[in-house]
């Protein structure tokens, strides 16, 4: 089924401050009726953006958040926000004023270069992003970003306003951050706790694949192991919400779970296409 339905969005809430393949921020309505209203601890392990996080986060639940993902620079990019968001911001604003001169010239400069500072490292990656090709994070096989500038009048490329929203929830002490695979993010989790889970969708079809948010792939076996520590974190009596393509795989896969599927529409922003971006389904699947 589909589901839709408004929702009030406090304006003060934290956003992502990147933009990323698969982000869920259109999806967060759908997302949070779906989400048990009592846990002691969340796991997120694939944090990308982190819109979901950052929207449970900031209703001051009474939690204890451990979010990761196995992207180094993106883990990098939210200790960096939490730790030193005044350096980070000043550093934005040079590449703004640096961009508004010569857009191009200015991006492939910055996209060739390699900072070790890492401020200057994030303040890079955030730039790109904003910057870059529908706001399409993708590394080859060694690891390099190579999308093309993008086509943007005046991109938001400080926003500081939500930089600091975000250093604030991130710099609680009830909050870890880790850079770390699923499988070590989700030890020792049991009764209680709540875990979401946003892989690298599984393609649905061969030219439909995107999951090079790192130099590694997320292929099927990845989502065949996944699909084992749903069903381990199951029998322990976590709660468990995954969000995953509508492909003939997946379903198969979690067929076990089928009653616990929930079919939803969403649009693609990072497609090159533009007709291809409307009329997706995807799945969101719980154990509860």
């Amino acid at each position: 089924m589909i589901l839709k339905q408004q929702y009030h969005v406090i304006s003060v809430a934290p956003r992502p401050f990147v933009k990323w393949a698969g982000g869920k921020r259109q999806l967060l309505p759908v997302i949070s009726e779906n989400i048990p209203t009592k846990f002691d601890r969340y796991f997120e392990p694939f944090l990308g953006g982190g819109a979901v996080f950052f929207s449970l986060a900031s209703k001051e639940r009474k939690a204890k958040w451990f979010i990761s993902d196995l992207n180094s620079d993106l883990v990098l990019s939210y200790n960096t926000i939490r730790d030193n968001v005044k350096e980070l911001v000043t550093s934005l604003e040079k590449h703004a004023q640096h961009y508004s001169k010569d857009s191009s010239g200015y991006y492939y400069k910055v996209r060739e270069s390699n900072p070790k500072n890492e401020i200057d490292r994030v303040s890079r990656l955030i730039f790109l992003n904003k910057t870059c090709f529908n706001g399409l994070y993708r590394v080859n096989s060694k690891g390099k970003f190579n999308v093309p500038v993008g086509r943007y009048a005046n991109p938001n490329i400080v926003n500081e306003e939500n930089l600091y929203q975000v250093s604030k929830i991130l710099q609680s002490k009830d909050v870890s951050i880790k850079c770390q695979d699923f499988e070590d993010a989700l030890k020792g989790i049991g009764q209680g706790d709540f875990v979401y889970l946003d892989p690298p969708y599984q393609p649905v079809s061969s030219t439909a694949s995107f999951t090079s948010y790192t130099d590694s792939d997320f292929d099927f076996t990845d989502q065949e192991r996944l699909y084992n520590k749903f069903k381990a974190l199951d029998k322990k009596g976590v709660k468990v919400l995954l969000s995953n393509s509508k492909s003939d795989e997946i379903i198969e896969l979690f067929h076990e779970y089928s009653d616990g599927i929930v079919e939803i529409s969403a649009n693609r922003f990072i497609n090159s296409v533009s007709k291809n971006r409307t009329g997706h389904s995807e799945l969101l699947i719980k154990n509860y």
